[in-house]
């Protein structure tokens, strides 16, 4: 049996998984048909994409064309003949946003993989700029008071249990 500790822990790590809505996927086209990937994605929320393809065989640098669309239709991201690139917008709509791929012109008869990155709402943050020191001496300093506020919420919980206890004794 799993102790109440253990399943809140694990508890709060699936649902910072799922909360933080950044994946890496691998996918592999196919020479004549597009592929698509999509997500189910609310109304005013951050969205950055980056991707990049991969054919092992292949001197040249082979292309795809990419298109990136809301629920209803609205192109976010267009882009034809490309081997990297990114998108990033804000989303306007709740839905399905949907990014395909499919390979270009001379490179039709082969199999190629993409790399797509997509990141969602808080996993769009840049969290390197936000651990630069001018902004962490003032979290230090935030720290600093709540621990002290902790240590006299203790202090006055013991006082408290010990004026609890002590009449029981007296009592007994």
């Amino acid at each position: 049996m799993v102790r109440g500790g253990e399943w809140a822990a694990a508890a709060v790590v699936g649902l910072w998984l799922m909360a933080a809505g950044a994946g890496a996927v691998w996918l592999e086209i196919p020479p004549t048909a597009i592929k698509c990937v999509s997500e189910d994605i609310q109304s005013n929320v951050v969205v950055i994409g980056d991707y990049s393809v991969l054919y092992e065989h292949h001197h040249a640098h082979p292309t795809v064309s990419v298109k990136v669309t809301s629920p209803f239709g609205d192109i976010m991201h267009k882009k034809e003949r490309v081997s990297v690139g990114q998108f990033a917008f804000t989303t306007a709509e709740a839905g399905n946003y949907l990014a395909c791929f499919s390979i270009d012109g001379e490179d039709k008869g082969l199999m190629m993989k993409l790399n797509l990155e997509w990141k969602i709402g808080i996993a769009t943050e840049d969290w390197d700029s936000v651990a630069k020191m001018e902004k962490i001496e003032g979290v230090e300093l935030e720290l600093v008071k709540l621990e002290a506020s902790v240590q006299a919420i203790h202090e006055n919980l013991l006082l408290l249990k010990s004026k609890f206890v002590h009449p029981l004794y007296i009592q007994d």
